[in-house]
């Protein structure tokens, strides 16, 4: 499997997504490289994750908010190169979860505990999660 700073490489054929899909952090990017040019690139749900186009063989795939979205990139003709699942999920290490009741408190160690940040998609997680 590929580390978060390995460029993820696509299958050529282009058929039902791999089980395992394109695993993306909480705030991070991921570098996704194409075995041909793209000349359309379609996110399925934008608030979990968005695509840039670095050049015309290589994305940067950045997730947004938790959950499973799919990446779909065509070629000049409206070819398949990719159709995967992509998933993004909260970044684990290094970090502590501390609950109180229906209040959830995430702290980043690295390598000192502090409130770690939240976009608007995370802040909408927890309070869903708390109930509140």
């Amino acid at each position: 499997m590929a580390t978060e700073a390995d460029p993820v490489q696509p299958q050529a054929n282009v058929g039902p997504a791999m089980e395992t899909g394109i695993e993306v952090v909480m705030n991070q990017a991921r570098i996704v490289k194409l075995p041909r040019p793209a000349d359309t690139i379609v996110v399925g749900n934008s608030s979990i994750a968005d695509a840039s186009v670095q050049d015309a063989t290589t994305l940067v795939l950045t997730g947004r908010g938790f959950g499973v979205t799919n990446l779909v990139v065509l070629d000049k003709e409206g070819a398949p190169i990719m159709d995967e699942q992509v998933t993004v999920v909260r970044q684990t290490a290094s970090t502590v979860r501390i609950y109180r009741r229906s209040d959830v408190q995430t702290l980043s160690c690295t390598p000192y505990c502090e409130t770690s940040y939240k976009n608007e998609a995370e802040r909408a997680s927890d309070s869903e999660t708390s109930g509140n």
